[in-house]
């Protein structure tokens, strides 16, 4: 358990990727603090569940990530209970699908507020904590569309392109603080939100499951293979590693080849 004595918080991990990696950094000892929204029972569930992994404490925050001081309320709240933290995984975001010319102003807002913004936040907030104590990782999980784009999908590519940048620029400010700053810029990760996705897009475009899996969500995977929350979180661990301190402002795909032909 390589991370006892260490604090990580990773914003949206109630669940889907962002519950994955708060397991895995449990499973190696990390304190963690989760954040998000959900069932309060099931997000109990899931803290009491982190906490007996870690055999440290876990903690839950319900900060709303499109507000700058909910952020910087939840680092500081993580920095006066658990310390750190050391490890700062940005994690939270959210999707809408439209054209530009009829995208709502309002979702354009929060997909920025909420996929860019707050991860320079939460970094603003973290990043003196690491440098004092000489060692840090910063993890963004970003997305396939920080590479390539898609249509109709102009805010959140926007958002995830952002990312990429704010990863190498914070990367080299803090080059020689002992802090690595990297992105995990996954394909379509299965899920239970792309799951809830499916029957709808099965019954708009009259396809069978099958065929929206493998025409529809993974037409740019060559894997035709969904990426598991338990690959990125185990991705993450890695990057919490010693053997990882030289990888830093890096964006490194994890996509089944969807970007390989496109860049």
């Amino acid at each position: 358990m390589f991370l006892q004595g260490k604090t990580a918080l990773i914003t949206g991990s109630t669940s889907g990727i962002g519950l994955a990696i708060a397991r895995a950094l449990a499973s190696e000892g990390a304190a963690v603090m989760i954040n998000g929204f959900g069932d309060a029972g099931a997000i109990e569930e899931a803290r009491a569940s982190l906490k007996a992994a870690s055999s440290a404490r876990a903690l839950h925050d319900a900060a709303d990530m499109s507000n700058p001081a909910a952020i910087a309320a939840m680092l500081e709240r993580c920095h006066h209970e658990l310390g750190g933290p050391d490890i700062l995984v940005n994690n939270a975001g959210i999707q809408h699908v439209s054209p530009i010319e009829t995208f709502p102003v309002d979702k354009y807002d929060a997909i920025i507020a909420i996929n860019l913004s707050a991860p320079w936040h939460a970094i603003r907030a973290a990043l003196p904590h690491m440098k004092a104590r000489g060692w840090g990782r910063i993890i963004s999980t970003a997305s396939a569309h920080s590479l390539v784009a898609s249509p109709n999908k102009s805010a959140y590519i926007m958002a995830k392109h952002g990312v990429a940048g704010l990863t190498k620029t914070v990367a080299l400010e803090a080059a020689r603080d002992g802090v690595t700053v990297n992105a995990i810029s996954p394909g379509y990760v299965w899920t239970p939100l792309v799951e809830a996705q499916i029957p709808d897009t099965m019954a708009a475009r009259g396809l069978t499951r099958e065929q929206v899996m493998n025409d529809v969500l993974l037409a740019a995977q060559p894997t035709k293979a969904f990426v598991t929350p338990e690959q990125v979180a185990a991705f993450t661990v890695f990057l919490c590693r010693d053997e990882a301190a030289a990888i830093t402002g890096a964006n490194l795909s994890m996509d089944g080849g969807w970007t390989a032909g496109r860049v």
